[in-house]
């Protein structure tokens, strides 16, 4: 039973690696897989906010809730 196992395992390796290699040469070679560490494909902003500006360049971009200017009138926040 050990052996015909094995040899079940070993087929199915031999399957898998047959129909995942030519794959993945034909994806690589057009361009779809990267390689290494890459930026998030899809919609982005060439503009990233930094803190103090959280959305540069969008109207409805939010503001820091707990910045100064957002806490004016308003008691002090215990933590």
């Amino acid at each position: 039973m050990g052996l015909e196992l094995g040899l079940g395992i070993v087929l199915a390796l031999v399957l898998v690696g047959a129909l995942l290699v030519p794959y993945l040469i034909k994806e690589i070679g057009k361009g779809k897989v990267e390689l290494g560490p890459r930026v998030p494909t899809g919609a982005s902003d060439v503009t990233p906010g930094t803190r103090r500006n959280p959305a540069p360049g969008q109207p409805d971009g939010q503001a820091d809730p707990y910045g100064p200017q957002a806490q004016h009138n308003a008691p002090h926040i215990k933590s």
